[in-house]
């Protein structure tokens, strides 16, 4: 697809806007230089409420006056999985562009789930979702979870080595909960082990990332096996893993460290404003990455990545650093609308 160019802003809406998520969202976007936020959404018990200099609607009644005001909406909402559904789906049948950080249409037959720099491809599958649906020029696609954008890309970086069978522990920040330290008193000096569904979505997710589109629909990855252990621990930001990997190939740390450094990133060429550069940073440091300090790392964006040794049971094991409210949510759908643009199915 012809690369666009963005010669005035495009107009967004929020839709969450209230909570964290949806504000990190207003935060980001505040100068961007392709969108302008004009139509914040929440609940029906915000509506009509003010956030800043705007109004607040509802995102469930106010769906045909939110239209006319944007002409793209990212979606954070926070309710039932098949209320957001229906939801995002009545916003695209108005012709609005959906770029979701929920979970609800993750595994919908017909709609990507993107990592901008590693599936831009699944992008494709947009126009049979559109024949699919009778719509015109409204579409949805979705992000993938924040628990798994640190290990993900090692993946998909190594992929040459075969890596077969995976186990990752993620050490996830409170704001992936929508918590800070002021309103979730009972985190403080204590690790809770158990974050619902998030296992889950941290094993069976990469299946789509990973895979192909072929004859219309999503053919899963096959031959990766990944066991996830998902802990909520005492920081506000960032999300870390501690990766084990066999792969099908034998690879010394010279050749992982290599392929991490010479990653050619296919976004490199496209000048997104969101996009870090680079996508990844190795450490050679003992004690990095480390959440405080490199958290931030390409202003949220950046992947960082250390500790690269052999493992006694697999064959290699590191550690990988994500800030999950930017990179893992409300900046990796920003980059997400942002390639979209230039791909040309946000006009």
């Amino acid at each position: 697809m012809t690369q666009q160019k963005v010669s005035k802003k495009i107009p967004v809406g929020i839709l969450g806007a209230t909570g964290m998520v949806g504000q990190k969202f207003i935060s980001l976007l505040k100068n961007h230089p392709w969108f302008e936020v004009t139509v914040v959404a929440a609940s029906r018990k915000s509506a009509g409420k003010k956030m800043g200099s705007f109004t607040i609607y509802s995102v469930e009644d106010d769906i045909n006056i939110i239209s006319q005001k944007c002409r793209l909406v990212f979606s954070a909402t926070d309710a039932d999985k098949e209320f957001i559904k229906k939801i995002e789906e009545n916003y695209a049948g108005k012709g609005v562009f959906v770029v979701s950080n929920n979970s609800a249409h993750r595994w919908t037959a017909d709609i990507p789930m993107i990592i901008p720099e590693i599936n831009s491809e699944h992008l494709d599958i947009i126009p049979i979702q559109q024949k699919n649906r009778g719509w015109t020029s409204g579409f949805i696609v979705v992000k993938p979870n924040c628990s798994l954008q640190s290990y993900i890309p090692l993946l998909y970086v190594w992929k040459d080595f075969l890596p077969k069978e995976v186990i990752v522990s993620t050490y996830q920040a409170i704001s992936g909960a929508g918590k800070t330290f002021e309103t979730w008193s009972e985190i403080a000096d204590n690790i809770i082990p158990f974050i619902g569904g998030e296992e889950e979505k941290s094993e069976k997710e990469p299946s789509k990332i990973l895979g192909k589109i072929k004859n219309g629909k999503f053919v899963l990855k096959n031959g990766l096996k990944i066991s996830a252990n998902c802990i909520r621990v005492p920081v506000s930001d960032g999300h870390m893993a501690a990766i084990n990997i066999k792969f099908g190939k034998k690879v010394s740390k010279e050749k992982l460290i290599e392929a991490l450094k010479n990653f050619k990133n296919p976004l490199g060429e496209l000048n997104l404003p969101s996009a870090p550069k680079p996508f990844l940073t190795y450490f050679e440091e003992e004690n990095r990455p480390q959440t405080k300090l490199d958290r931030d790392l390409q202003r949220g964006m950046g992947i960082s990545v250390g500790r690269i040794r052999e493992d006694s049971v697999f064959d290699w094991k590191c550690v990988a650093l994500s800030h999950n409210t930017i990179r893992g949510a409300a900046g990796g759908a920003i980059l997400t609308a942002e390639l979209l643009v230039k791909r040309g199915y946000i006009k």
